[in-house]
């Protein structure tokens, strides 16, 4: 069990790795060499130029104002002072909305700490329980957890007052930020400047016709059924293949561009490489010579496959992208049901361009179904068996526990020094290294799921996250840490004597999550500022690959917001702050730390660095307040269930009473706000569209459309586009080149289709 020596001891280790990540960060954002990794927002902007032209030599490497290093730690204010309209101008909705839930844990934890450690904390220290309790362990800073009041105390009033407190806290917050993200998508949604995806539907599940190509049937079908608003389609090809070969092509030629560079500053000496995997093994060749061949063959492969892809009706899928010639028609069609049929022509708002995830849009619709069941039932297995690591984690932070089970350990870890260390800072980091690899694997689930956008598949990949946090993590931890540490007690122990020790435990983990949040909260975000692996590997491209200003910003890597990975880790300290804020007090100072750093951090980090991938208008806000409502529904469960051990049941009907009112709470939000982020307001729509036709009257909305749907392969390519019924859009019969005798079963005039 760990300290307070220990809590110390981490404390000041993670306090000084972060601060050496910050000096770092602060010294190496000054060096002209760096500019470009730690401002490429403003490179991409055009807004920057580069500090190296049009100095001295050294100057171009170092910076040799030795003022500015006076001012090294200016960045931060700088970081807050930008507004938030002119941040979202900038940045967009969707990064502006995210570090605003970082400035709602501030609004939510800094008075319920003020108030726990007015009110809890003393009250826990001076409850004397922890002493009563034969064979338990337990160090000093668990005496300021619920679990030092005595069963049957008057005490645990002061606990329930405060959940309520807590609790209404919480809803004010949350209502407050809910209306304000969902005011700020409706205004940002009403202000955005034209784009494809507001006059764009994507359709799936287009019906098989055995007279028509899909491209015929998608046409016919929104002609009759949307006629004074159809304007035109593109079909989706299978250009999965395709995008493949393109992708090889490029990396073959980064290396023929590296193998020529090389070859340049050396022309003595050809370069060679072996034909194998990586260039790790195979025949020893010409390097210039094998990928100068390589590139023509996959050029050769790749003009084949799209001529391929491009003439072949099967490679095209029943699902396209329908453009209308305005706002409100495309609002309609993707928020109504376009047969009585609900399994085909399935319409759907289609994300902007870039956030299309083209490889998922070929997968059959049928097939979607089947996809998610076999991903549900593996998420299963994988957060089952990674209780085995948190098992092993827990280890480490049971150490008390571990030798009264295994003694002839205890000569090895009872080490003053050695202990701390294992106590106070590796089952933290062990823990991180666990979770390294998890949003990865969760990525590629929800890929497999078959989500069209990269914005779907970032909050499919958060939701996953977010139980495995929860399920695996979090109640993993304290279930394994409370076998481990009681394990000698538990087994002596009547069953109903094993609840107590359980309910009397959950608190005593506290200092477990304590060292997690010092690790990924406090040292890994003052990584993430200092952005080492973007600054090596473009100090590698500057070397090997660039030769152009255009190759040197295409080597920048500015990343953007991992919304699946921060979220659900934002998410999590809401859990423990909520669990323990009745609990373990002691824990919130520390979760309020991580906030208020996350918030500064990534706010720098959004002004000058990121780059997003795509922009949904803060479609994630439901997840996050769904979330929010999770984590009070555990920390009030919780609390049910500790209290029910105390001896106190006069105060169960009193908690049974909070459950209810946050799931109450839910549904009146959502009630009010959720509309906001799934629906498009047609009176919003049809006034934009007015203003329009005013300010732009000659607008030709069919040519900006034309290729805003087009695969990224096809991109400055020639691709033929069939004409059907151009010139009969005024026409109230629709011609089609069905069979005459099935002209009775498959009508396509204006009474139905």
């Amino acid at each position: 069990m760990a300290t307070l020596q220990d809590i110390v001891y981490s404390a000041v280790t993670y306090l000084l790795s972060a601060t050496a990540f910050l000096l770092a960060f602060a010294i190496l954002r000054l060096q002209p060499i760096n500019d470009r990794v730690y401002f490429p927002k403003w490179y991409l902007k055009g807004i920057r130029a580069s500090p190296t032209h049009s100095r001295a030599t050294i100057s171009k490497f170092i910076n040799m104002d030795f003022k500015t290093y006076i001012r090294f730690l200016n960045w931060m204010p700088a970081a807050l002072r930008m507004p938030e309209p002119e941040l979202i101008d900038h940045a967009g909705l969707d990064s502006v909305v995210y570090i605003r839930i970082y400035l709602m844990g501030l609004k939510v934890f800094v008075p319920i700490t003020l108030l726990a450690f007015a009110v809890l904390v003393p009250v826990n220290w001076t409850g004397g329980a922890l002493e009563q309790i034969k064979d338990l362990t337990f160090s000093d800073i668990d005496k300021m957890s619920i679990s030092n009041i005595p069963p049957g105390s008057k005490r645990f009033w002061a606990h329930v007052a405060m959940s309520y407190v807590f609790t209404f806290w919480t809803f004010y917050i949350m209502y407050k930020e809910y209306k304000t993200a969902a005011s700020m998508r409706l205004q940002f949604l009403a202000s955005e400047s034209r784009s494809p995806d507001q006059f764009t539907v994507l359709v799936r599940n287009v019906p098989p016709d055995p007279d028509e190509s899909v491209t015929e049937h998608v046409e016919h079908f929104f002609c009759v059924n949307h006629p004074d608003h159809y304007l035109n389609h593109q079909v989706v090809y299978n250009a999965n293949k395709l995008a493949k070969l393109v992708a090889k092509k490029k990396s073959l030629e980064n290396w023929l561009t590296y193998h020529t560079n090389k070859y340049e500053r050396n022309p003595s000496s050809r370069p060679t490489t072996k034909t194998g995997f990586w260039g790790l093994w195979g025949t020893r060749v010409d390097a210039i010579d094998y990928y100068t061949a390589e590139i023509g063959r996959l050029s050769e492969e790749e003009d084949k496959e799209r001529e391929r892809v491009i003439s072949d009706p099967n490679a095209i899928v029943p699902a396209a992208f329908v453009s209308f010639k305005s706002r409100w028609g495309a609002a309609v069609c993707a928020q109504t049901q376009q047969t009585s049929n609900p399994t085909i022509w399935l319409t759907e708002r289609a994300p902007e361009p870039r956030d299309v995830y083209w490889d998922n849009l070929a997968i059959p619709y049928v097939e979607l179904t089947i996809r998610r069941l076999i991903m549900a039932v593996v998420l299963f297995f994988l957060i089952f068996f990674f209780m085995i690591p948190i098992t092993i984690v827990q280890s480490f932070a049971s150490i008390e526990g571990i030798e009264k089970v295994l003694p002839f350990l205890k000569p090895l870890i009872e080490t003053g020094s050695v202990k701390s260390l294992i106590q106070g800072i590796l089952p933290g980091i062990a823990l991180k290294i666990f979770l390294i690899v998890l949003p990865t694997i969760l990525m590629i689930m929800s890929k497999i799921e078959g989500f069209t956008s990269l914005s779907s598949l970032d909050r499919r990949s958060a939701s996953k996250y977010h139980l495995f946090l929860l399920v695996s993590v979090f109640i993993g931890s304290i279930a394994t840490g409370v076998a481990l540490g009681q394990l000698k007690t538990l087994l002596n122990q009547s069953p109903t004597e094993i609840l107590k020790t359980f309910g009397v435990s959950i608190p005593l983990k506290a200092t477990f999550f304590i060292t997690y949040i010092m690790v990924d909260g406090w040292a890994a975000i003052a990584a993430e500022i200092l952005r080492l692996v973007p600054l090596i590997v473009f100090h590698l491209k500057n070397i090997f690959l660039v030769k152009t200003e255009q190759d040197r910003d295409q080597a920048m890597d500015p990343g953007c917001v991992d919304f699946a990975t921060s979220e659900p880790r934002i998410q999590f300290y809401f859990l423990l702050g909520l669990v323990y804020a009745a609990e373990a007090p002691l824990l919130l100072p520390f979760i309020i730390v991580f906030f208020a750093f996350s918030y500064v951090v990534f706010r720098h980090q959004i002004i000058n660095v990121y780059n997003q991938k795509y922009e949904s208008g803060a479609a994630f806000w439901p997840d996050v307040h769904r979330r929010l409502i999770i984590g009070l529904l555990i920390s009030q469960l919780f609390l049910l269930g500790l209290i029910s051990t105390k001896d106190a049941e006069e105060l169960t009907p009193l908690l049974i009473a909070l459950p209810v009112l946050t799931i109450w709470f839910h549904k009146f939000c959502n009630g009010r706000f959720e509309s906001a982020f799934v629906k498009f307001p047609l009176q919003d729509a049809m006034v934009r569209d007015t203003l329009e036709r005013v300010t732009d009257p000659k607008l030709n909305l069919k040519l900006y459309l034309q290729d805003a749907y087009l695969h990224p392969v096809f991109r400055g390519g020639e691709l033929e586009r069939p004409q059907i019924i151009n010139e009969e859009e005024g026409n109230p019969l629709v011609a089609t080149r069905r069979n005459p005798e099935k002209s009775s079963k498959h009508s396509y005039d204006v009474a139905g289709s």
